[in-house]
Parts: C-alpha cells; structure tokens; sequence
C-alpha cells in the first residue's frame, strides 16, 4: 500500500502515481532484445540511453561504477525496459544475472516520494539494493524483497521530467509504423 498523499494521480502516459509503470529485463545483446520485441511483439519505437553511470549510484551500501545501456519503450500505457550490463561491475543487474540468468529484472513503480516509500517497503522487510540519480529527475531506489519475492522492485519519482519523458515516449508509440526503431533517449 502506498503512502505516497498523491497516490492515484493520472500521469500523462496513463498510469497512475503509486501504481505499476514500467516492467523491466536484463538482456545479453541489446539489438537482438530490441529486435524481438519489435518483430514479434510489434513494440516500439525505442528510446536507447547508450550509457547510464554517476557519481551518486550506491549498489549495496558502496559507490558503484557499473554501466549499463537502457533502453525504453511502451506496450499500450506500460513501459518496457530492457538493461544491458557493459561491465562485470557489481550491481542489481550482474546480480540478477548471477542468481537466475537473463531475463525479467524488476517492477517499476511512479512515486512522489521516493524516501518515504523506500522506507515504508524496508518496514515490510524489503533491503534497499541501489539508488541513482536519473536523467529525468530525482533518484530511484531498487529494493530487494528476498528470496520469497524473485525479482526487484524500483520506485521511480514521478517528477515532471519524468511525466514528460515517459508521455513522450508512448506518444511515439501510439499508431506506430515500425519505421525509425531506435531512437535516441532524449
């Protein structure tokens, strides 16, 4: 249950703050992921961050320099992420990796308060696993819920820069030709 006071709003890509935004999957070649989900699932077109590290990511209590491409796209009102590692740098993704292989990583969620839920899913027994400033605004919190919850959840601020970014995106999306697939994350 959230606690977010704002819990409900209409973003602008049609989900709503506190509610599931985003399905996430860590994949070995990022072409050949987008491929697929543009050839068979006629998803598209996708927004490619070619590099995503900072200063400020923390992976389990340390600084981490890990690496990874992001891509995005949108399947109606979800957002799909697909995560490529560029490096064998501890992070939640090589940890995923580690632990079953490719494939599904984490639930995004659109928060207004990232501290507030971080702490709200702790008291439930959830482990802070990662935080990182983003490009649209704030910092996400990946949270591990142990061996009974077999994947991530992220809790994504729900900043304007994101609303706009996100809606942008599924824009893009609506009426789709398939032409141009990937783009850049702008």
């Amino acid at each position: 249950m959230s606690t977010d006071p704002h819990a409900g709003r209409l973003l602008g890509f049609g989900q709503r703050v506190g509610g599931i935004a985003q399905m996430a999957y860590v994949v070995e070649d990022m072409e050949a992921a987008i491929d697929w989900w543009v050839r068979d699932l006629r998803t598209g077109p996708w927004f490619l961050l070619d590099s995503f590290i900072g200063p400020d990511h923390v992976y389990r209590g340390a600084p981490s320099r890990a690496d990874v491409r992001i891509a995005m796209a949108f399947a109606g009102h979800m957002q799909i992420e697909l995560i490529q590692p560029k490096d064998d740098c501890p992070s939640v993704y090589r940890e995923m990796i580690e632990r079953r292989g490719y494939g599904f990583h984490h639930v995004g969620i659109a928060v207004d308060d990232v501290e507030a839920e971080t702490a709200a899913y702790v008291a439930r027994g959830y482990t802070l696993a990662f935080t990182a400033g983003v490009p649209t605004g704030g910092h996400v919190a990946y949270l591990d819920g142990g061996p009974q919850h077999p994947h991530f959840v992220e809790l994504i601020p729900a900043t304007p820069g994101m609303d706009a970014a996100f809606t942008a995106f599924r824009r893009a999306s609506i009426g789709w030709d398939g032409a141009d697939p990937i783009r850049p994350f702008a």
